[in-house]
């Protein structure tokens, strides 16, 4: 098997909304577009994040079509954890758990989407 590239589909009520976020504080970029679908990508995050409208007909399976984010974070490694939190917290993006340091080495915090979905910035230390 060769994987060429990688992706996560998200279901959300407002694709568009979640998609302006990712795109606005954590410089992703749209690729494609349409009623119910965004796809975004940033070519050092190695995969591609997808939203997508909460009951498309489109979605398979369907025993899966539900809300996607519960229990579910989305992580990216930064290089500077201190500073990502101070710029994000000074564009007035909720932060849902302030920077913290676990035991092992995992300095992170934690943001939320316009549709709940649980952003983490992490920076092993």
């Amino acid at each position: 098997m060769n994987i060429t590239a990688s992706a996560i589909s998200l279901n959300v009520a407002d694709p568009r909304a979640s998609a302006k976020f990712v795109v606005d504080h954590l410089g992703f970029t749209e690729k494609m577009s349409t009623d119910g679908f965004v796809s975004l990508d940033r070519q050092d995050a190695g995969l591609n994040l997808i939203f997508l409208r909460t009951g498309l007909e489109t979605f398979k399976p369907k025993s899966v079509a539900g809300h996607a984010g519960e229990g579910l974070l989305v992580v990216f490694v930064v290089d500077d954890i201190d500073a990502e939190y101070a710029r994000l917290q000074a564009e007035g993006v909720p932060i849902v758990t302030p920077i913290e340091t676990e035991e092992w080495g995992e300095r992170y915090f934690q943001m939320s989407d316009p549709n709940g979905i649980i952003l983490q910035l992490v920076q092993w230390v």
